[in-house]
């Protein structure tokens, strides 16, 4: 008798990975649709540094944009960068995510000029850059190292984007996410490799 071993249905990662970014990607456009259909109505829903009222802001302003130019900047390295982690892991994702997302808007909240709204998600894409740039220092794999290097060729230009040094953008959004992305590359990955080193 011969039988026959049922298909394997799992979802390959790369394409869960894509549908899980394009949704929050597609989620986003919907929301600047709403906004811009209904007179920026969700623009007061940024950050206002130091205002108590505005600190539970950090976490809707990572997925509300100011007009269409700047979703589309956000839109690309948003997919890219955001399939890249997700690939490390559903758990790595949402630590690094939820790492990026306090670290950029709490840096916001704390440090960016009085009577400013911030918004939008490049806090979130320099924090998963920045796990995925340290994530090879710690784990010393030769495809994530060359995955860093090819990265920063990419996009090591947008680094300068953690210097204060162009108006009307939130350099302190950028560098609360880098630092949130990093924390998250350390605790998930340099802790552990520590631990490790410490058994033998």
């Amino acid at each position: 008798m011969t039988t026959h071993a049922a298909p394997d249905r799992r979802m390959h990662p790369v394409v869960r990975a894509v549908l899980v970014i394009g949704a929050l990607l597609a989620l986003m456009w919907a929301l600047e649709v709403f906004d811009q259909a209904t007179s920026n109505s969700l623009d007061p829903l940024g950050i206002e540094p130091r205002r108590l009222d505005s600190l539970d802001n950090v976490l809707v302003a990572p997925w509300l944009h100011y007009g269409w130019v700047h979703l589309l900047g956000n839109s690309g390295p948003f997919m890219v960068l955001g399939v890249l982690t997700y690939l490390a892991g559903l758990a790595r994702w949402l630590v690094t995510t939820a790492a990026s997302i306090l670290g950029s808007g709490l840096l916001v909240w704390l440090v960016a000029p009085a009577n400013t709204v911030t918004a939008g998600a490049s806090g979130l894409v320099f924090g998963w850059l920045a796990y995925l740039l340290i994530r090879g220092f710690f784990t010393r794999r030769p495809g994530q190292i060359a995955l860093s290097v090819v990265l920063l060729l990419v996009y090591g230009g947008i680094l300068v984007g953690l210097l204060p040094t162009a108006a009307g953008v939130s350099w302190q959004g950028h560098l609360g996410g880098a630092i949130g992305g990093g924390l998250a590359a350390w605790w998930q990955h340099g802790r552990r490799r520590k631990a490790g080193q410490a058994r033998r």
